[in-house]
C-alpha cells in the first residue's frame, strides 16, 4: 500500500496485515467453529422463506425483546472475558516456565476479537432499541429487509462470541497443560537449557 495519509489507507493496510498474518492451528479451529455456527444459525432463518412487509413487521415486533437480550448477554460475556484475560496474563507471567511470544500474541488476538464483539453487541443493542415498528415514515416493503438485517447481525454476533470462546478454550487448555500439569516440552514453552 502507498504511504499516502488518511484513515482509509491506514485501515486497508491493517486489514491486509491481518489477512497476511499467519494464523495458528487453534485460531483456525476457532474460526471454523464460528463459520459452522454462523451457517447453522443462518440456515434457520432461511427456512422461514420470503416474507412480506407486514409479516416481517410482526416478526420484528415479536423478536425485538429477544434480540435486545441477546445483545446484552453478548456484551456482558465479552466484557467478562476481557476482564478474565487479565487474570490469564497474570497467571501466565507467574509460571515457572517461560512462555513464548506466540502465547501472548494469541491472547492479544483474543482481546482484539472480543473487543470487536463487545462493540458490535453494544451497537446492535442501540440499533434494536430504535422504535422502527412504531414509525409511520418507514415504507412497509422495507420491513423484510430490516428483519433479515437484524437476523444477520444477531447471527454474526453469536458466531463471533463462539469464536472468542473457542479461542479462549484453546488458551486455557494450554495454560492448564503448562502450569497445572507442569508439561515442560509444550510448544509454547521456552527451553531453559
Amino acid at each position: 500500500m502507498s504511504q499516502t495519509s488518511g484513515p482509509l489507507v491506514y485501515t486497508f493496510d491493517r486489514i491486509f496485515i491481518c489477512i497476511e498474518m499467519k494464523l495458528s492451528v487453534y485460531t483456525k479451529r476457532a474460526l471454523l467453529g464460528g463459520v459452522l455456527s454462523l451457517l447453522i444459525i443462518t440456515s434457520g432463518s432461511l427456512i422461514l422463506g420470503s416474507l412480506s412487509g407486514y409479516e416481517a413487521k410482526v416478526l420484528i415486533k415479536n423478536s425485538i425483546a429477544g434480540l435486545n437480550t441477546l445483545c446484552n448477554t453478548i456484551a456482558l460475556a465479552s466484557a467478562t472475558i476481557l476482564a478474565l484475560l487479565l487474570t490469564l496474563l497474570s497467571l501466565s507471567s507467574g509460571t515457572n516456565s517461560k512462555l513464548k511470544k506466540d502465547h501472548y500474541q494469541h491472547v492479544l488476538v483474543i482481546a482484539k476479537v472480543d473487543t470487536a464483539v463487545f462493540i458490535g453487541a453494544v451497537m446492535g443493542f442501540l440499533l434494536f432499541n430504535l422504535p422502527i415498528t412504531e414509525s409511520e415514515n418507514v415504507p412497509s416493503n422495507w420491513y423484510s429487509s430490516i428483519y433479515y438485517i437484524s437476523l444477520g447481525l444477531s447471527s454474526i454476533l453469536s458466531a463471533s462470541l463462539i469464536v472468542v470462546v473457542l479461542m479462549l478454550y484453546n488458551t486455557v487448555v494450554n495454560i492448564i497443560k503448562i502450569v497445572g500439569l507442569g508439561q515442560k516440552d509444550h510448544p509454547l514453552t521456552i527451553d531453559e537449557e
